[in-house]
């Protein structure tokens, strides 16, 4: 089972070829409910504190039997946090946070940090929006991520918090042998796919990995 979590950016975009299927969870932060509402997907669970969401949504989500549960206005946490640890506490392994992109500065960029959270530690969590997947690689041991597209797909490679120790690449134009990328720099970005797969190693850091899907009506990556 898959969980998905629905934000509330303004200018988010559903996920390429990519949608709940019978089994999965969904869950809706705030204006989320909006989104997932004009994607025809259905909402499990509403979360948050209702401050951006229309009176008409709010009255859709009621008359489908949506659970609402209401955050307080004044509260430290964001709420597509709030979304999050509930898919956490709830067990959730496989995530995709959708929505969460475009609009505000200071809103899309703590979204991207969201996947440095520890508690993700071990979990496949990604951001899906349109045709751009991004994940978050931690450099334990000798960590890797494998990512499926097609020949042309753009991958690009950023590190955040520090730099990027030991960073190896396969199947790219462009690769990388037990390098360093370093924080600041943009030398990983727009690296392309030369087949149906890339991978990906990282000994130390962490690095955001950004996969752009150039061509297919399908979403090829793993997120069974």
């Amino acid at each position: 089972m898959r969980t998905f979590l629905v934000g509330g950016s303004p200018a988010g975009h559903a996920p390429h070829a990519l949608a709940p299927a019978a089994g999965d969870r969904v869950i809706a932060a705030d204006h989320g409910a909006h989104h997932a509402r004009l994607w025809g997907w259905p909402v499990h669970l509403l979360i948050g504190d209702l401050d951006s969401l229309s009176p008409a949504d709010v009255a859709a989500a009621e008359a489908a039997a949506v659970p609402i549960r209401i955050a307080p206005r004044a509260k430290d946490e964001t709420d597509l946090e709030l979304a999050l640890a509930e898919a956490v506490a709830q067990g959730a392994e496989t995530l995709i946070l959708c929505g969460v992109l475009g609009g505000r500065s200071d809103h899309w960029l703590a979204n991207l940090l969201l996947l440095a959270r520890p508690e993700l530690r071990g979990k496949d969590v990604c951001i899906a929006d349109g045709r751009e997947t991004i994940r978050l690689l931690r450099g334990d041991a000798a960590s890797s991520l494998t990512l499926s597209g097609t020949a042309g797909d753009l991958l690009s490679l950023l590190p955040i918090g520090g730099d990027a120790v030991g960073v190896s690449t396969a199947g790219l134009a462009y690769p990388l042998a037990d390098e360093t990328l370093f924080l600041g720099q943009a030398r990983g970005v727009s690296n392309v796919f030369v087949g149906p797969a890339a991978r990906v190693w990282l000994r130390q850091g962490l690095l955001m990995v950004i996969h752009r899907f150039t061509g297919g009506e399908t979403c090829l990556e793993d997120f069974s």
